[in-house]
């Protein structure tokens, strides 16, 4: 068994500035990203990852990533990672200053190669190289392993698949590995084998949750990870997210609706919900359309509403009609 994750601190790591913005149709301003990111650093996050070093044409929404980077206003005790695809991004982003460089690729074969058209041995020799040009770098090393839960082609994953990639990462020194629900196949059995399979495999790993809502188990997800010692979350601002190249894939976990959830049962989250909601609040403006949010929209559940003031006459009529 697990020690108990409510004595242990959680972590959670905003992604909606990569994850988020990557599909929008509207380009984000360059000075509104870094506005937002710097709002963020001001949170209690442990991570945000700020953009994604990938061609500009094929992530056009990301184009502005060398500029981002370098203009965040940085905050102790946050770490600002990106995602690299490949060495020239790897190049890219350590030049930007990059505290951690989140390399990616699927466990799913089907999803690999349409996603970055190689086959999983290929993308793991690829990513191997920009492991080799970072060491000494001094920024730190993840992969995140998409569809580990399930590819909306193949359909499960098999875990012994995810863990052995896993390993292949890990043995080269990589620190650092997230599992990602990318099209929101997970649920929470699932989620609990494979994490739990992947604890007792590499205990000293850091291990990153990353869901999706697509099927509305995201936080059902979140808390069967948290049963069996997971303690690092992804999640996005206001619930936004998806992948371009994942059918059906919807927005990733709300980052506010997690914390809320997470702080409402008593679990030690260092995060400032009140700020954190104060910057979700920009984002409908910012992307021009609704964000899925829930505590955005409906308050947190301690937010108490005013006794209207007919209160007391309905109460007396109350006590009238018992008198009578």
């Amino acid at each position: 068994m697990f020690e108990a994750t409510s004595t242990k601190r959680i972590f959670i790591q905003e992604v909606g500035p990569r994850d988020g913005f990557q599909i929008e149709d509207r380009f984000i301003p360059t000075a509104d990203k870094i506005e937002l990111i710097d709002a963020l650093s001001l949170c209690g996050l442990a991570k945000i990852e700020v953009t994604s070093f990938t061609s500009p044409k094929a992530i056009p929404a990301l184009a502005d990533a060398d500029a981002v980077m370098r203009g965040i206003r940085r905050q102790p005790g946050v770490v600002y990672t990106a995602l690299v695809p490949n060495l020239r991004g790897a190049e890219r982003a350590l030049a930007a200053g990059t505290d951690e460089l989140n390399l990616v690729m699927s466990a799913s074969e089907t999803h690999n190669l349409l996603n970055l058209r190689m086959t999983r041995d290929q993308s793991v020799a690829r990513l191997l190289e920009v492991v080799d040009l970072a060491k000494g770098s001094g920024a730190a090393l993840n992969v995140s392993l998409s569809t580990s839960f399930g590819c909306p082609m193949e359909g499960d994953v098999a875990e012994a698949e995810v863990l052995g990639l896993v390993e292949r990462f890990l043995q080269q020194g990589v620190a650092g590995v997230i599992l990602c629900d990318t099209t929101g196949m997970a649920h929470p059995r699932q989620v609990a084998s494979l994490c739990r399979s992947f604890l007792e495999r590499f205990p000293t790993a850091e291990l990153t949750l990353h869901l999706h809502n697509t099927r509305g188990m995201g936080l059902a997800n979140a808390l069967a990870a948290l049963e069996v010692g997971v303690v690092r979350f992804d999640a996005s601002l206001g619930g936004l997210g998806g992948c371009p190249y994942a059918p059906g894939a919807t927005g990733n976990v709300c980052t506010e609706d997690l914390v809320h959830m997470l702080q409402a049962e008593g679990h030690p989250v260092d995060v400032d919900l009140p700020r954190l909601l104060a910057a979700a609040r920009s984002l409908p403006e910012l992307v021009g359309h609704d964000v899925p949010g829930q505590v955005l929209h409906a308050g947190q559940s301690q937010d108490l509403h005013p006794v209207p003031a007919s209160l007391e006459d309905i109460r007396a009529r109350a006590q009238a009609q018992v008198q009578a």
